[in-house]
């Protein structure tokens, strides 16, 4: 991981090459994050490319519910010449989820970015094919944003319903289906 003055440094020579690409850095139980702009992702990434981080090694999504913007997206980058580790991250409202894809460049990205999507709704532009990957395509919201209901559809066990439990109901029934007591 990138020492707290090595992120200075890299994030001073992203600054340099454009002043309103990095928003913040973070220097946390010795890993280095640098926070993009959302519109620069693609430029950010490019630019640690050539820096050594050649490997984009995952993409998760992450919702800060309840801080605005709201919706994060966490690219993971490896430099395995140095073994260091660096985190990029950016944040987009739920009112405008978008963020460029990054696929062409990055091909690992393909189906990340698609969970991304699925999981947390962030709308991934000019992504060759985005939609579902996890869940259904008339699925009707994102089950890992943190004010998805929880729940669910109650699974019933038709093996226990001859010995008259019903543990969607959290009683038990006798044989003719009545509740008992």
């Amino acid at each position: 991981m990138p020492d707290a003055t090595g992120l200075e440094l890299l994030a001073g020579e992203l600054r340099d090459a454009d002043a309103d690409a990095v928003l913040d850095t973070v220097h946390a139980h010795g890993k280095g994050q640098i926070v993009i702009a959302p519109e620069k992702i693609g430029w950010a990434l490019q630019q640690l490319r050539g820096k050594g981080f050649k490997s984009l090694m995952s993409v998760h999504g992450v919702d800060y519910y309840p801080e605005e913007p709201r919706l994060g997206v966490h690219y993971e980058l490896l430099d395995m010449s140095k073994v260091d580790r660096l985190t990029v991250k950016l944040r987009v409202p739920v009112d405008a989820p978008n963020v460029p894809s990054v696929t062409n460049e990055w091909p690992t990205a393909n189906h990340q970015e698609r969970e991304v999507y699925d999981m947390f709704g962030v709308v991934f532009d000019g992504h060759p094919d985005l939609r579902r990957i996890l869940m259904p395509e008339d699925y009707e919201g994102f089950p890992q944003r943190r004010d998805f209901p929880i729940g669910g559809e109650p699974v019933l066990f038709t093996a226990d319903e001859a010995l008259g439990k019903d543990y969607t109901l959290g009683i038990d029934r006798d044989p003719n289906g009545e509740d008992a007591l």
